[in-house]
């Protein structure tokens, strides 16, 4: 994961970006009551393991934790990966935060 790398929260399609040279890892949310929830991630298959997603995720867990707010994990990517970084735990929600153990 050496190029170039440009965040974009795109609130129209209701999706963070994170676009590569070959391609646009995106994390698609809805806003809920004092939240964000991260719905689902989508990497292109060529870009698969190589840390972007993980790139995208500290990006999303840093512009959410700005805004102050609470992330609810219902994509299974930023569940597992939460469960690795606990050190996002406060920006969990409360019940996910129970759900995944943090």
């Amino acid at each position: 994961m050496t190029d170039a790398q440009t965040f974009t929260d795109n609130p129209e399609a209701k999706r963070y970006e994170l676009a590569v040279d070959g391609g646009t890892i995106v994390a698609t949310y809805n806003l809920v009551d004092g939240g964000v929830m991260i719905t689902e991630t989508l990497t292109p298959i060529g870009l698969e393991g190589k840390g972007y997603a993980s790139a995208l995720a500290r990006h999303v867990l840093a512009d959410i934790e700005a805004r102050g707010l609470k992330i609810l994990p219902v994509c299974p990517f930023f569940a597992d990966w939460l469960k690795r970084h606990r050190e996002h735990a406060e920006t969990v929600h409360p019940t996910y935060r129970q759900i995944l153990g943090l």
